[in-house]
């Protein structure tokens, strides 16, 4: 047997952290070895962000030791973290919008030689990286006109420009497709040959047992266990991470959808997006999936129906009647709502308090005629929506930006449930969140299409949309390839629609 200096590449011993009077971790172990995929499982505000933040140097342990290769650790800021080669891929992404994809992976190296910088030179290896990780992205493209699926995709690489000795991925899948998610895979199995020593952090639990050698778990920032993967099962996991056992993940859909569609579009095209003539419908209390590859032009879609983006052509019709949604303003007035998948950028305003992000849709209703905010309603209606949605926060007045992920995007959720939507498009409902908080936004997606809501969910996770759609629109090139109803509900017929097969090749 090895000694544990030469066992482990990574030990974290003993780690606590409290933020004031909140204790976030107690007494906390992480041991890593070389060339091992670890799992990092928790529920939101389990404290595996705050863990990693240490490890990264963001933030600093009350008590505990870290020890990086039989020494001890303490990196002040991520830039010591990253030259004791520690590269972590948060769940939020933090690229500069206006720089190219190559300046963003060799940002550290800016800088560096002001007027001798071989601009061709990081470029062509920033495209050498990309390339060899099997994405096709442009390493001379903007930031900010790529899509989410490519930012976290130059996340990852801009993390694997270093000499990486411990990777650390923060929910890297939550945008991505079947096939992007082999090629991550692919790469991180590469990564692992290589010695190099991964921490991989989700809330899926069937990539877990794909690719994880072990596994910690942490609830209420306490470690409740860690095991070999092969020695346990999901439902071990989830028992360990929520302290009870899982019954029925996606609630039981017996409501009853009206005959006329309450939304209908026809013959939608862009301006400047792939998406042309996709034409679909969508009746009260139906809870409608759209599906597809990365790129396919789902959320594309959505950004032109809610005024986000700009339309060639097309009619919307709502309950009826012609509507002009010029601008998300536009569509606010006429009761549509938008939860965007981008939530750090679209999604909430992070420095502003949950009361303030969940009001900011329903301003109107809760003033008086001379536009004065009814204080007394506003807290009524945001107390009701935190308690609804399980928001863990001591208060309404805690700034988005102190939430966890999962929580931030229930805050993103609740802004829509506090107007009388009509219909709702929800773009990638539970990205970044824990199964617990799934079952809760998954049943309050039933409860807002049985008051008669028409509810478009769009998600690039196959379970989760056959789990909760009454009916799936693929999309494929910018329009909608196919339609399948409830009894053809299978993940082979939603990839094969998702790359143009024909109709008559489903089952």
């Amino acid at each position: 047997m090895k000694n544990s200096e030469n066992e482990y590449r990574l030990e974290m011993t003993g780690i606590s952290k409290s933020f004031g009077v909140v204790s976030v971790l107690k007494d906390v172990n992480l041991k890593v070895k070389p060339g091992e995929i670890h799992a990092l499982l928790g529920e939101n505000g389990a404290g595996k962000s705050t863990l990693i933040k240490i490890l990264s140097g963001v933030h600093q342990k009350d008590s505990g030791k870290v020890v990086l290769n039989g020494e001890e650790i303490n990196p002040k800021n991520t830039h010591d973290g990253q030259v004791l080669g520690i590269s972590v891929v948060y769940q939020e992404l933090s690229l500069v919008n206006d720089l190219s994809v190559a300046e963003n992976i060799y940002l550290h190296k800016l800088g560096a030689s002001k007027f001798w910088m071989n601009w061709k030179g990081i470029t062509q290896d920033a495209q050498e990286l990309i390339d060899s990780l099997g994405f096709k992205i442009d390493a001379s493209a903007k930031v900010r006109n790529l899509s989410i699926v490519q930012k976290q995709v130059v996340e990852i690489a801009k993390a694997l420009s270093e000499d990486t000795k411990v990777l650390v991925l923060d929910e890297p899948t939550t945008v991505f497709d079947p096939n992007d998610i082999k090629k991550l895979f692919n790469n991180l199995f590469k990564l692992k040959e290589k010695g190099v020593s991964i921490i991989y952090i989700s809330h899926h639990l069937d990539e877990i047992f794909k690719i994880a050698d072990s596994i910690t778990v942490l609830r209420d920032g306490v470690d409740t266990g860690t095991m070999a993967a092969k020695d346990t099962d999901k439902d071990g996991v989830i028992r360990l991470m929520i302290g009870r056992e899982l019954k029925d993940l996606y609630p039981v859909r017996d409501i009853k959808i009206g005959d006329v569609p309450v939304f209908e579009v026809k013959n939608l095209t862009a301006k400047d997006t792939l998406v042309h003539d996709v034409s679909f419908s969508v009746r009260p209390g139906e809870v409608l999936g759209i599906a597809g590859l990365g790129g396919s032009g789902r959320t594309e879609t959505a950004k032109l129906i809610f005024g986000a983006d700009k339309k060639k052509s097309g009619t919307l019709i709502l309950n009826g009647k012609e509507i002009k949604t010029k601008t998300p303003v536009c569509a606010v007035g006429h009761q549509i709502g938008f939860v965007s998948e981008d939530r750090k950028e679209e999604g909430v305003f992070l420095p502003l308090s949950i009361r303030r992000n969940i009001s900011v849709t329903s301003f109107k209703p809760i003033s008086s005629r001379l536009g004065f905010l009814n204080v007394d309603k506003e807290y009524v209606n945001v107390l009701d929506l935190i308690e609804k949605l399980s928001i863990k926060t001591p208060s309404s007045e805690v700034n988005v930006n102190n939430l966890s992920g999962g929580n931030q995007q229930k805050v993103a959720l609740a802004k829509w449930l506090s107007i009388d939507s009509k219909v709702i498009f929800i773009d990638e409902p539970t990205r970044g969140v824990d199964v617990g908080a799934k079952i809760e936004i998954y049943n309050l997606i039933n409860e807002v299409a049985a008051k008669g809501v028409g509810v478009v969910v769009i998600s690039s996770d196959m379970p989760e949309i056959m789990g909760i759609a009454d009916r799936i629109l693929v999309m494929h090139k910018g329009t909608f390839y196919g339609e399948l109803q409830k009894e053809q509900f299978s993940e082979e017929n939603i990839l094969r629609y998702s790359i143009g097969e024909p109709l008559k090749q489903l089952n």
